[in-house]
């Protein structure tokens, strides 16, 4: 779902994982970036950050799969994931560490999200 490298030269790179689903987010993987920004942010051993992605599309937003359960939550369940998001999408945008985004293919709806918090592309 998500592969992070931290090299000696102070270079992390963290790979959106799920190419069979042209990196869709859910959940999951929110979570995980949402760890994995947190992480690097304080690692004094990072010195850029690399946004990137496997397969032939940067992030194709919402994973449909996810918005399908989605539908069937309580309003406080979805101000909850949307509360995820957001803080998710801030923690890379304030990233002290330059964030730089690798970007192939595709990147639609929230994916372009993750472009843009991004402090080069």
């Amino acid at each position: 779902m998500l592969k992070t490298e931290i090299l000696e030269n102070g270079r992390a790179t963290v790979t959106l994982n799920r190419p069979d689903v042209h990196n869709a987010f859910d959940e999951a993987l929110i979570a995980a970036l949402q760890e994995t920004f947190t992480g690097l942010s304080e690692n004094p051993d990072v010195r850029v950050v690399v946004l990137a992605a496997e397969g032939k599309s940067f992030c194709a937003g919402a994973d449909l799969n996810w918005m399908k359960r989605m539908s069937g939550y309580s309003y406080e369940e979805n101000m909850a994931d949307g509360r995820a998001l957001a803080r998710m999408l801030n923690t890379i945008a304030t990233c002290p560490k330059p964030v730089v985004g690798q970007v192939q293919g595709a990147a639609y709806g929230g994916g372009v999200g993750m472009v843009a918090v991004c402090d080069i592309a």
